[in-house]
């Protein structure tokens, strides 16, 4: 199958658009094992990675895709803390952080829509504080795989939870093996 070099903006708000029913549907209801447990320390638990996913709905996506539309690359992005859900969701409960998450993406998803993007919106250029100009179609796409991103991680820290009690088979079960990133 041909890798494609293009951006396909119904394609991305599909996944962008399931993330949220996708991690209520595996997460609500479950033991702590499985919500607040991480892989050791420095690393994400599931409150963790909703909390962050919640934080960056709130305060990364489309301000920047606003910024790139409003002012290009006269000014930079406002960088984005990473590890800022760790305060922000400290009070909340986990039921909290999917709703919050689920409603901030439906209104971000609204909001993304009624821009009514044309090719050339997609072309536009912002400033990233790290990575200097980047397009807007390079933000959007990175918004659907930072989705995907984190969606691996959490099912790797929840097979993490089990890795000492697969026996033999963990020579098999490949999420085990992946040390991908841990925040």
């Amino acid at each position: 199958m041909e890798t494609q070099n293009r951006h396909n903006l119904p394609e991305i708000i599909a996944i962008l658009t399931r993330t949220p029913s996708a991690l209520d549907a595996l997460l609500r209801g479950l033991p702590d094992i499985w919500v607040c447990r991480n892989e050791g320390e420095g690393t994400w638990s599931a409150f963790d990675i909703v909390g962050h996913l919640a934080f960056a709905e709130r305060t990364d996506w489309m301000p920047r895709v606003r910024m790139t539309l409003e002012s290009s690359e006269a000014r930079s992005f406002e960088p984005f803390d990473r590890f800022a859900q760790l305060k922000a969701s400290q009070d909340r409960s986990f039921e909290q952080l999917l709703d919050d998450f689920a409603h901030l993406r439906k209104e971000n998803l609204a909001a993304l829509d009624a821009l009514n993007l044309q090719p050339e919106d997609l072309a536009r250029k912002g400033r990233h504080p790290a990575f200097g100009s980047v397009t807007l179609s390079e933000l959007l796409s990175t918004w659907a795989v930072h989705d995907l991103t984190h969606l691996h991680q959490l099912s790797r820290v929840m097979a993490h939870q089990y890795r000492d009690t697969v026996g033999p088979w963990s020579a098999y079960l490949g999420v085990l093996q992946c040390h991908g990133h841990s925040s």
